[in-house]
């Protein structure tokens, strides 16, 4: 079992930008020293929810901060950027990093984001797969060239090429998608891409969109051994305390002001309606659902979880308490107490 923490750089109420942000690199350098196995950075633009707008160029950072940690984007939101602009970025930090990095994509949401950024609705509704089979060519192929709806462009170089990487394993940086719906996972799974699920979500749907992508990627003709093999990742919350009522209390104190600051901070494009989750009620499910507790209920829910869906990487937020000092002994607690019950 993989097990990583999962960053937002979250700004709790009162807190700067900044403090958010220190708290991400942080989390980052007492995950290795702790024996983590991963970082999962999250992007997101214009909203307290999470300050850090590029999940790449923070990757670049952490993996000059470490030296064995993997870091992985949670993702990056490709409607907003060029598939080519971001594989250059992508093959430029798996080559540099001896292959630590992972590139994690997804379709984001219809934000406001795609107003400034230029992308348009049109990006978001109906350009994802142009856009990822893109960037999978660029990380895989010498040379690219592009003649579909969106992007149209003569042949070039692929520089650098990720296969260059001289402590890799001779190929590109490992590609996730996150998804969230039946149609996400038969993308990813037609193309044998892993999923990355969301915090959301339980064990139960968690083990039905693993199956659904098992079936799919067996249609499409993928090997069994690469669909058994696949390495989804789970998102999940970790809250670590000698009594769970208080792991509980922690968060249940904190994470309903971020997310009723944060998520109310979203912005359509189109000014569609939304329904925002009530804040309470969400941290209650996500205690529920998730390692939040005692070190030995911590590890039990993370054996489950394995063993009800077949997922053995995990992502897990550590940041809920909104402190520094909490954060970094979460992480610790983590390394010290969880990890070893879980071999």
């Amino acid at each position: 079992m993989r097990v990583g923490a999962f960053v937002l750089a979250a700004q709790f109420p009162g807190q700067g930008q900044g403090e958010a942000l220190h708290r991400a690199v942080r989390t980052a350098e007492v995950a290795e020293e702790s024996g983590l196995d991963s970082v999962w950075l999250a992007e997101h633009h214009f909203v307290p929810y999470g300050v850090c707008p590029s999940a790449v160029t923070l990757a670049a950072l952490l993996l000059g901060r470490t030296r064995r940690l993997r870091v992985g984007t949670a993702v990056s939101v490709l409607p907003n950027t060029h598939p080519v602009a971001l594989g250059e970025q992508a093959a430029l930090l798996h080559v540099t990093s001896g292959g630590r990095f992972t590139l994690g994509v997804g379709r984001g949401g219809p934000w406001v984001d795609l107003e400034v950024l230029g992308a348009g609705l049109e990006a978001y509704e109906t350009g994802f797969p142009e856009d990822l089979d893109l960037l999978r060519r660029w990380l895989a192929e010498p040379r690219v060239g592009a003649a579909g709806p969106r992007h149209s462009f003569r042949e070039v170089a692929v520089v650098p090429r990720p296969s260059d990487a001289l402590d890799g394993d001779g190929t590109g940086p490992e590609v996730i998608v996150a998804c969230t719906s039946p149609a996400s996972v038969r993308l990813a799974a037609e193309r044998g891409l892993p999923m990355l699920l969301g915090m959301h979500c339980g064990d139960e749907e968690k083990a039905e969109q693993v199956a659904l992508w098992r079936r799919t990627a067996l249609a499409h003709g993928h090997p069994p051994e690469s669909v058994r093999a696949a390495g989804h990742v789970s998102a999940g919350v970790c809250q670590l305390a000698d009594r769970t009522a208080d792991a509980r209390e922690t968060l249940l104190k904190s994470m309903p002001d971020w997310f009723r600051q944060g998520l109310d901070a979203h912005v359509t494009v189109d000014g569609r309606q939304r329904a925002m989750r009530d804040p309470h009620a969400y941290t209650e499910l996500l205690c529920s659902l998730h390692p939040v507790g005692s070190p030995a209920l911590a590890a039990d829910r993370l054996a489950q979880t394995s063993e009800r869906t077949g997922i053995t990487r995990f992502a897990l937020l550590t940041e809920g308490s909104g402190d520094l000092a909490a954060t970094e002994d979460n992480v610790r607690r983590l390394g010290s107490e969880v990890l070893p019950l879980l071999v």
